[in-house]
């Protein structure tokens, strides 16, 4: 179901590169492998017979509901990449994602003060970057994860080019 107020007619959306599925995977592992190993510690420990408390229910279901999470956030990861998406308008970028929780972002050229890009290790490996956008507020979170690195270059020079030629006119 779309909303206009999240996807305005018109709106052709540039969606981010697939394989920052794989980068999101990346981070969902190591993040959840290490939170379910130390909460496995308890019952580890349960077990062998050291510890008295936690009852044993409890030391199993801890790691059993955090495991179960992990794994809806796991199934959600596609369809979350696949939400996030851009559009330069004539005055502003347009930036959306979310699937539960749709939030779509205007950044008019003429706020920007600088464009950023940033690249991590996996992102690198896979020839991605994320776009940040700074303006003058510091409530403002726009950044397009996920995009090709020749597609953020160019995109970094497009966006501070009209950021200065909309600065110029004020």
């Amino acid at each position: 179901m779309h909303t206009e107020a999240i996807d305005p007619p018109g709106i052709v959306w540039q969606r981010v590169s697939p394989k920052y599925v794989t980068v999101r995977l990346v981070e969902w592992a190591v993040g959840n492998l290490v939170t379910v190993l130390l909460l496995c510690l308890p019952l580890v420990f349960v077990l062998g017979g050291w510890w008295v408390w936690p009852p044993l229910w409890l030391a199993i279901t801890a790691p059993a509901v955090m495991l179960v999470a992990a794994i809806w956030r796991l199934v959600l990861i596609p369809r979350q990449v696949r939400a996030i998406g851009y559009a330069e308008r004539d005055d502003d970028l347009l930036i959306r994602g979310g699937i539960f929780f749709q939030r779509t972002l205007a950044v008019p050229y003429g706020r920007m003060q600088y464009v950023d890009i940033g690249v991590g290790p996996v992102e690198r490996g896979l020839g991605l970057c994320t776009l940040k956008l700074h303006t003058a507020s510091p409530g403002t979170n726009a950044k397009i994860p996920g995009l090709p690195a020749a597609e953020g270059a160019r995109l970094r020079e497009q966006l501070a080019a009209r950021g200065e030629a909309r600065l110029a006119g004020l």
